[in-house]
């Protein structure tokens, strides 16, 4: 971990072998990955991105390309400071699991334990396009933690929902997607529980706002709020000097603009994303701590936390997790209609298991997912690698491309 945090600071070559690499597999990697971000950034898909990959906890790609802003045309550099909206959801998964492992709570324990509002929450039933009045029908069994996590829960995105439905329902109710949204987190977390649930508890899988519920949870348990439990309990530990929900105004300069696409290509963000977010969010200081989207990092401060995951849960003389509380993270936890052979999901990151190992070139017992702006990661803790790539285009057309690229040079070359 010592080797990491010096040489992800420094500036210089892009990519170095280390003894458990050929030079040559490094170089032909390295060849691949420039010439597919030059092909990116000519057919104007990217602006400007940062891509690190690490083997055998040594970085072995480390670049940026582009603009931080082009505009002004700032020059990205490693340093540059990302949204990373949903690599929100794994430090919040495992912060709850380091809270698990002190027997603050059990995974099959009803989430209404400790938030009395859930006693309330129904399932939705019958809907009315007109006005978007609806019924409900009552829980057949009560959410649980485990529900939460798995995102099988049945809680919901709105704006982004694939639901006309729940878009309709949360609309009316004010519920946003929790990222730059204003006001108390548990006001916020009370509103979720009085929406109703898409379905009914554990029925599949229905991405949506359980990771900001979770985080609300973190805060019951620990008594602190998941800001103070973030850097206290994992990011001074692990020195990650960049991630906040809040930018400091010192670092503000280091922001990369959000973009979208528009009739002549990525543009720059000057207006609302989402239901009401201002994309200037990190730098707003009035917004809650959302556990499902709210950080912002570096890819070296990012690097850091997930080595450490794939290390064993221990770094820099600290104890985060255990190998077994990990390997529960990373196990798929999907059961019944939940479970298919396309995708697995643990609690709190999407895995590849021997059921669905078809899919990607990465190894049985990784872990990964993307943010919504167009941000990837993966982890292999068979062949001790980590990809990771940023980018900051808004609501891409395709969630997992990138990422799935990145992969296929990485391993295409190693």
């Amino acid at each position: 971990m010592k080797t990491i945090i010096t040489s992800l600071l420094l500036a210089g070559a892009s990519y170095t072998a280390t003894a458990q690499v050929n030079p040559d597999a490094v170089i032909n990697m390295a060849t691949k990955i420039d010439q597919f971000v030059a092909r990116k950034m000519s057919s104007g898909e990217i602006t400007g991105t940062t891509i690190l990959v690490l083997k055998d906890g040594q970085p072995i790609y480390n670049k940026s390309f582009g603009y931080a802003d082009v505009a002004t045309r700032k020059p990205m550099r490693n340093d540059n400071i990302y949204r990373i909206a949903s690599f929100t959801k794994a430090v919040t998964s495992v912060a709850a699991l380091m809270l698990l492992e002190e027997g603050r709570f059990r995974l099959d324990e009803p989430v209404s334990k400790y938030i009395p509002a859930f006693a309330k929450t129904t399932v939705l039933n019958t809907f009315n396009e007109a006005d978007s009045s609806y019924t409900t029908k009552p829980l057949a069994r009560p959410i649980t933690i485990r529900d939460i996590m798995t995102h099988t829960s049945g809680i919901e995105y709105g704006a982004i929902s694939n639901d006309p439905r729940i878009q309709a329902i949360f609309a009316k109710a004010g519920l946003t997607v929790g990222i730059g949204t204003h006001g108390s987190l548990k006001a916020f977390i009370d509103k979720v529980a009085a929406a109703p649930l898409a379905h009914q508890p554990g029925e599949t899988f229905t991405y949506g706002l359980n990771v900001d519920v979770l985080g609300y949870l973190v805060e019951i348990w620990s008594g602190q709020s998941l800001e103070q439990f973030f850097q206290e309990r994992i990011f001074k530990p692990l020195g990650m000097k960049d991630t906040y929900f809040h930018l400091p105004k010192a670092k503000a300069d280091r922001l990369v603009t959000l973009q979208e696409k528009g009739g002549h290509g990525l543009q720059k963000i000057t207006h609302p994303i989402f239901e009401s977010t201002d994309p200037m969010y990190p730098l707003d200081e009035a917004t809650f701590f959302s556990g499902g989207g709210g950080l912002s990092s570096t890819a070296a401060d990012y690097a850091r936390f997930l080595l450490m995951l794939q290390e064993g849960g221990t770094a820099n003389g600290h104890h985060f997790l255990s190998p077994a509380t990990i390997a529960l993270f990373t196990s798929n936890q999907l059961m019944g209609n939940a479970n298919n052979d396309a995708f697995q999901f643990g609690l709190g990151v999407a895995v590849i298991s021997p059921r669905n190992k078809h899919m990607l070139p990465i190894s049985v017992g990784s872990f990964y997912w993307c943010g919504a702006f167009n941000t990837h990661y993966w982890v292999d803790p068979a062949q001790k690698i980590i990809g990771i790539l940023l980018t900051q285009e808004h609501l891409p057309e395709d969630f997992f491309g990138l990422g799935q690229n990145l992969q296929h040079m990485v391993y295409g070359a190693l």
